[in-house]
């Protein structure tokens, strides 16, 4: 069978998200599978393909276009449906689209397309107009009713496919994803150096995520403070590590108000050997989102032997089980109550560590790549 991959996420600068799904999923496809040929299709004006050479395999084609990509995405896609990738790519039996993105392929190849979640129409409001103009000039439903299967990442991300899209059920396959793999932490050098420049105390309350209203992470400020204020005498320090996203102004003048700012840290983005250390040198991890289709953040605390405190909405009860302290993201109180239980109980932190590490074993890359091999085969037989 041949087969075309989307790997245009993977020419982002930084992996968050979408990007490291895709990257970590591609290469246990790969590992597993010798026999399929793969065609990976990429865009980018500047010539980047270097990016991809790590999923070169014997049964492996890169290819690519290099246009702007507004062009390529606005005026060729959106406006003249050219190109076609499956072409381009010299022709494949199907297609995947490991994200939801500007595509266009002929009517005879059969079309995969996972969805990750629809927070943008669950919640335009979070969303800066130019990212849901985005999502709008995608077309959204146009694509999926295109597609000739569906993958959730989730039972919460098929029902909202069902509920606001009306895609039929059998259309879609939940397929969790795998925990991301948690890289080698900076060595003792690079530790003390990266905790000197920020200002870092061990013991502190962790999040990380980009820094966007549908995180809630004024939300988390607020409770912060509110349990500053409960306990004076719990004083860890409250770490933010994520890019900025979009509709960040207001995070940021609350911060600037709060009476414990010199207490919060906003890191920006950091690499996965910054982020292994700061899992290490955390108390708690803190992830009251308001919406996740999945939520890797708090899967790999777990897996790091972090307790967390996260939202008991969306897919985050499906994924943390109950080896998580769920919390009404939309009751601050409620967070700085589950934090405060979390930093003064020792049996619960105990409790906690060793369900959470259990629960994150159970999702794993290996499983979700042979879930994939099996769809396509069995679409491909159809």
């Amino acid at each position: 069978m041949k087969i075309g991959i989307d790997a245009r996420v993977l020419m982002d600068k930084n992996y968050s998200g979408v990007s490291e799904y895709t990257a970590n999923l591609l290469s246990e496809i790969l590992r597993q599978d010798r026999e399929n040929q793969y065609s990976l299709f990429y865009n980018s004006f500047k010539k980047q393909e270097q990016r991809l050479k790590i999923w070169q395999t014997a049964n492996t084609k890169i290819i690519g276009t290099h246009y702007p990509n507004k062009l390529f995405n606005y005026c060729l896609q959106k406006c003249f449906s050219y190109p076609k990738f499956d072409k381009i790519l010299g022709g494949v039996d199907l297609f995947f689209a490991p994200h939801l993105n500007f595509l266009r392929i002929t009517r005879q190849t059969k079309l995969v397309v996972t969805v990750h979640d629809l927070s943008f129409l669950r919640y335009p409001e979070f969303f800066s107009c130019r990212k849901n103009f985005w999502h709008k000039a995608i077309g959204v439903a146009k694509l999926l009713k295109r597609a000739d299967k569906i993958v959730a990442v989730s039972e919460n991300t098929k029902h909202d496919l069902v509920e606001i899209l009306k895609i039929a059920a059998d259309k879609i396959s939940v397929i969790y994803s795998g925990n991301n793999f948690l890289v080698a932490p900076l060595d003792a050098a690079e530790s003390m150096k990266f905790f000197s420049k920020h200002d870092l105390q061990s013991g502190f309350i962790f999040s990380v995520g980009n820094i966007e209203p549908r995180k809630n992470v004024s939300g988390l400020i607020e409770a912060y403070e509110e349990l500053r204020k409960r306990r004076p005498d719990l004083t860890p320090q409250l770490v933010l590590a994520g890019a900025k996203g979009w509709k960040y102004r207001r995070i940021f003048k609350i911060w600037k108000n709060s009476p414990y700012q010199k207490d919060i840290k906003f890191l920006g983005y950091i690499s996965p050997a910054e982020k292994t250390t700061l899992f290490a040198a955390a108390a708690v991890f803190a992830y009251p989102s308001y919406y996740e289709g999945f939520g890797f953040p708090p899967l790999e605390a777990l897996s790091a032997g972090v307790p967390v405190v996260s939202s008991n909405i969306s897919s985050l009860p499906e994924v943390l089980g109950g080896a998580a302290l769920l919390v009404n993201p939309f009751k601050t109180g409620d967070i700085s109550e589950a934090l405060e239980l979390i930093l003064t109980d020792n049996n619960l932190r105990t409790k906690l560590i060793a369900d959470g590490r259990k629960q994150a074993a159970l999702f794993t890359w290996e499983k979700a790549a042979q879930s994939y091999l099996k769809l396509f085969t069995e679409l491909n037989e159809k």
